[in-house]
């Protein structure tokens, strides 16, 4: 007799071993133009708009009790604007120019002020001129920045403070030092073939190679330094206030002097934030004879008086006289140009009067 559980067991087995029939009917696209694209939601199988999920902003949780409240500051606190002239946060820049100043103060970036005399028995301040003439013809064959010329001279000058070198070996130390220092700066630097060629092969590749690991280990592999173009580019900025004299010639006169300190052995015993406001200094004095040329935004800006950079700018003068490096040509050659403004043309009172580097008078 068949009972009802046995009844259900014979019917289970019987749709076990039916085979399942599945719809092997592909799926119909309807192709599209590229116009239509914005409807392929609604191709195939359109979902009712009941079951479409509605995308929810999310809000912010609110607290009733929280009133936003004015922000005041307390009637004796002052709020100083420090003006920016690069244009990013003026809260940056007074700490970007502590830092320069105390990186150019530190005695691994600066060479002994006495180091021909002291440590070098074949080099002699003329030739060290002439080399660094030659580095401006280098820097102007190859286009590179003036960054890079200011560096290589540091190299040279830091290297010969305690390396002696013989002076058929001078020009592969200046050669070596711009292809390093082309190297930290320049975007596509020249390489080490180019500069063998541009010392007429006088050095092989080995020879550039060698003297650079070995201005490498000296450096530390420090190769950053500031420089008086790293100082001069931001002083000529607050100096751009000036309505009088257009900024380029200011700008272009300043680059001058400060690549004519270059070539003096005297100018590496100044720092070079010293050299970039002598620079600025003697070129608003060149351009404006008879007006004063530090004011006191500059003062207060590059932190020297004027009684402070008198030594420098006296040098300047004389080197922009040509009483000073007068056999030196490439710098001035170099500013004769009209891309330069023709700076290095421009007539300049044989003295700069003593007054002017009395004490700036700071106006309320």
């Amino acid at each position: 007799m068949e009972t009802r559980a046995s009844r259900k067991r014979a019917a289970a087995a019987v749709a076990a071993t039916t085979p399942v029939q599945i719809d092997t009917q592909p799926l119909k696209k309807q192709r599209v133009v590229l116009g239509e694209l914005t409807n392929l939601s609604n191709l195939i199988f359109p979902l009712p708009a009941n079951l479409i999920p509605q995308k929810q902003k999310l809000q912010p949780r609110k607290n009733p009790g929280l009133k936003k409240q004015p922000i005041t500051l307390p009637l004796d606190v002052k709020v100083e604007k420090f003006d920016d002239p690069h244009g990013g946060s003026e809260c940056y820049e007074p700490s970007i120019l502590n830092y320069l100043r105390e990186m150019e103060m530190q005695k691994k970036r600066r060479p002994m002020v006495d180091y021909i005399e002291e440590v070098q028995r074949e080099v002699t301040e003329n030739m060290r001129g002439i080399l660094v003439d030659w580095l401006v013809e280098v820097a102007e064959e190859y286009k590179l920045l003036s960054e890079s010329l200011f560096l290589s001279v540091s190299y040279v000058d830091r290297f010969l403070s305690i390396n002696p070198v013989k002076k058929g070996r001078l020009q592969l130390l200046g050669v070596t030092s711009m292809l390093v220092a082309s190297k930290y700066e320049e975007i596509d630097p020249p390489n080490v073939r180019q500069f063998c060629s541009i010392t007429d092969y006088t050095y092989n590749k080995a020879e550039v190679v060698e003297m650079e690991a070995d201005i490498l280990r000296y450096l530390n592999f420090e190769m950053g330094n500031p420089t008086a173009i790293t100082f001069l580019k931001r002083f000529t900025e607050i100096d751009s206030k000036n309505q009088k004299t257009p900024n380029l010639q200011i700008e272009f006169l300043s680059n001058y002097l400060a690549e004519l300190s270059l070539m003096d052995y005297e100018c590496i015993r100044f720092l070079p934030s010293v050299i970039a406001a002598s620079a600025i200094f003697l070129a608003r004095f060149i351009l404006s004879p008879d007006d004063h040329p530090w004011t006191p935004s500059l003062q207060e800006y590059t932190g020297y008086q004027a009684i402070e950079l008198k030594a420098c700018v006296l040098i300047l003068h004389d080197l922009y006289l040509a009483r000073r490096c007068a056999s030196l040509r490439a710098v001035r050659q170099k500013y004769r140009q009209h891309k330069f403004k023709y700076v290095a043309n421009f007539p300049s009172p044989p003295e700069v009067p003593k007054f002017y580097f009395d004490p700036v008078i700071q106006l309320d």
